[in-house]
């Protein structure tokens, strides 16, 4: 069985080091950036995603369609 830790360790180069205090602290505040940085950029694919269905639906054409147009 395996064992969970919550202990952060980082590796550069042959170098192990276990992350703790400030190090940490920066280390999960860059990690949620990214996570909430990576949510924002889906956010904003799906909502192109639906206005450009929107559209095609408003113009009568399919997704094919317009590729066709646009090519």
């Amino acid at each position: 069985m395996a064992t969970q830790s919550n202990e952060v360790k980082i590796q550069i180069g042959d170098e192990i080091t276990i992350l703790e205090g400030d190090e940490l602290i920066a280390f999960n505040n860059m990690r949620a950036e990214l996570h909430a940085e990576s949510e924002a950029k889906k956010a904003e694919a799906q909502a192109r995603a639906t206005a450009r269905k929107a559209l095609l639906s408003k113009l009568g054409i399919t997704a094919e369609e317009a590729a066709l147009l646009l090519s």
